[in-house]
């Protein structure tokens, strides 16, 4: 029997690294990380979605659909939401195999 990696089979099935398919496969994967991560440090905090949203200045709609990476947030609300949790964020940026880090 032949194993397979897991880039061999995503390759296969979602598309190559570069290719639309895959390239829109990883951004909602990130989307989903990113919202399981905001939901996490939400509940960690003991805020309720519609509490976290008068913080940020949105409904707790807006709350669930970043949460459940239903909706592509602006980055200034996204942001916001991150400021309102007291959590730290880093960015890093390649640019021309020159990496830039972004601190919040």
């Amino acid at each position: 029997m032949k194993t397979y990696t897991l880039d061999e089979l995503t390759d296969k099935y979602i598309g190559k690294k570069g290719s639309n398919e895959r390239n829109a496969f990883e951004q909602e994967l990130r989307l989903d990380l990113l919202g399981n991560a905001i939901k996490i440090a939400r509940q960690e905090r003991n805020l309720t979605q519609e509490q976290l949203g008068e913080l940020v200045g949105v409904q707790k709609a807006q709350i669930s659909k970043i949460e459940n990476a239903s909706t592509d947030a602006r980055f200034d609300t996204m942001m916001k939401v991150f400021k309102a949790l007291k959590a730290k964020v880093n960015f890093s940026v390649e640019i021309d195999k020159r990496k830039l880090m972004l601190t919040e």
